[in-house]
């Protein structure tokens, strides 16, 4: 059964602790909330990734009028990804308790 539960990263958890309060974030936006836990350099390879896992899903950003540049893609946390942090921190409580007996 344990085999069924994604794996995340230390990184993975992380941006999806970000992202559970519902907002959508762009990764910049994410390093920054992250207070240098996460690296500019592996954030968007990391959300990629998560994306296809179905952790996260991502849309691009309209762009105003007259911007110059690339327009930021948004992610935000799917409702598949909630469940799988929510069963990760469950299962972390669960060891520290198991551990403390």
């Amino acid at each position: 059964m344990t085999s069924d539960l994604p794996r995340l990263s230390r990184i993975e958890e992380s941006i999806l602790a970000h992202l559970s309060s519902g907002s959508e974030m762009y990764g910049l936006e994410l390093v920054r909330a992250s207070g240098g836990s996460l690296k500019r350099g592996s954030i968007y390879v990391t959300l990629g990734r998560m994306e296809v896992k179905g952790l996260v899903a991502s849309r691009q950003q309209e762009k105003p009028p007259g911007a110059i540049g690339l327009p930021r893609r948004l992610y935000q946390v799917t409702p598949f990804g909630l469940r799988v942090l929510d069963a990760w921190n469950l299962a972390r409580e669960r060891l520290a308790w198991e551990g403390a007996s």
